[in-house]
C-alpha cells in the first residue's frame, strides 16, 4: 500500500519510476473475483456470489440435478440449457458478480 501511495505521489510530480507506476496501475484495477467461467460450486460457496445466483437464476441451486452440474461454469452449462441461460440472463449475472467486493 505504501508503494502505491508513493507511486501516486511521484506520478503527480511527473517522477514515477516505471516499476512503481506498473504496480500502482495493477493495484488500481483488481480483476473481478468471479466470472461466468467460475465453477458454480465455487460461486455458491461464497455468500455474495450465491445471493447473485439465487436472485438472477432462481432455482438453480436447488435443481434436482445440481450435483451433476455444480462443477461446471455457467458458460458451459448454458450450452445445455440455452433457453434458460440466455445471453441476457448471463450478462445480468456477470454484471452482478462484477459488483461484488
Amino acid at each position: 500500500m505504501k508503494t502505491v501511495v508513493l507511486a501516486a505521489a511521484l506520478a503527480t510530480l511527473g517522477l514515477a519510476a516505471p516499476a512503481l507506476a506498473d504496480e500502482a496501475a495493477t493495484a488500481a484495477a483488481p480483476a473481478a473475483k468471479f466470472s461466468l467461467d467460475t465453477p458454480i460450486e465455487t460461486l455458491v460457496a461464497d455468500n455474495g456470489a450465491k445471493a447473485v445466483i439465487e436472485a438472477d437464476l432462481p432455482g438453480l441451486t436447488n435443481h434436482p440435478q445440481y450435483d451433476q452440474f455444480k462443477g461446471m461454469s455457467l458458460t458451459v452449462l448454458s450450452s445445455f440449457a440455452p433457453d434458460r441461460l440466455t445471453p441476457e440472463r448471463l450478462a445480468k449475472v456477470k454484471d452482478d458478480l462484477a459488483k461484488l467486493k
